[in-house]
């Protein structure tokens, strides 16, 4: 019988001036306890995606809530049949999302957030309120919150500017932002009240969380996540969506079947450019 992983994510804004000296017992630990996956240590806090047995995950939450600083992390889990990450990396970073806003400290109050249960609730009255997605193109198509606002981003640090161009019409409306597990928008809503908007607020615990409490009632399609399950149902289970070894593109079972799609070199998105290569 296959062994189930747990699947933990969570991140906190909070400031580590010994970012240095926290690698090497958060590596020795990991690797102790079996874990993998990936956990950042920056100046300004922490983020987390780590995968193993579950008594295993355990130990390790343990050992963090050792340290007061770590130990109120609101973890996101999930489970797998299979372990998602290729190895444990634990890296040393200016930031745990990255934007260019490095040393942030400004981490908004609970007023500045709205729980999944509300959120659902202002959906069902049908009330005004506009649903951003702060999420990179490669994740909205997959699958977004119905009515919501893409941005069109390729990366994060794409996120300031396309606030700066969004319709000023927007300034004064109830904006309610997502992302995957909620760190971008930690730094989203600082940006967007710095650019005059008036009424935001970040979907706790994002996506993810709006599927463990809520369910999938507004959402549709899938949920990229970063690692080897590449995206997950409302539900949290996979889906067969895969990526692309070429262009790292996300690729829905639909798009697997495009003549464009070579496992291993090339899918509909990057064809052009690996063909002009090959020429030249």
């Amino acid at each position: 019988m296959t062994e189930q992983h747990l699947n933990i994510a969570g991140y906190k804004f909070v400031v580590l001036d010994d970012r240095d000296a926290l690698r090497q017992p958060f590596k020795q630990k990991c690797d102790e306890l079996g874990l993998k996956g990936t956990i950042l240590l920056s100046h300004e806090g922490i983020n987390i995606f780590v995968a193993g047995p579950e008594p295993n995950i355990d130990q390790f939450r343990l050992f963090l809530s050792e340290d007061e600083r770590f130990s109120d992390i609101d973890f996101k889990v999930s489970y797998s049949e299979h372990q998602p990450f290729n190895r444990m990396n634990v890296r040393l970073k200016n930031e745990i999302i990255s934007v260019g806003l490095p040393n942030f400290d400004r981490i908004e109050p609970g007023d500045g957030r709205i729980l999944p249960a509300q959120l659902h609730e202002k959906l069902l009255k049908g009330e005004d309120v506009v649903l951003l997605d702060t999420r990179n193109t490669y994740e909205t198509r997959l699958g977004t919150f119905q009515n919501a606002i893409e941005l069109d981003i390729d990366t994060f640090r794409a996120f300031p500017q396309a606030i700066a161009e969004m319709d000023s019409s927007y300034k004064d409306k109830e904006i309610v932002m997502f992302c995957t597990g909620g760190v971008r928008c930690e730094k989203a809503s600082v940006i967007m009240k710095d650019a005059g908007f008036t009424n935001i607020k970040q979907l706790e615990g994002g996506i993810l969380g709006y599927f463990e409490q809520v369910g999938g009632d507004y959402w549709d399609g899938e949920c990229f996540v970063f690692d080897k399950r590449v995206a997950l149902l409302p539900d949290l289970t996979e889906t067969g969506t895969t990526v692309c070894f070429a262009c790292r593109e996300p690729l829905t079972p639909k798009e697997q079947l495009h003549p464009a799609y070579v496992p291993g070199e090339s899918c509909s998105y990057c064809i052009d450019r690996v063909q002009s290569q090959t020429i030249h």
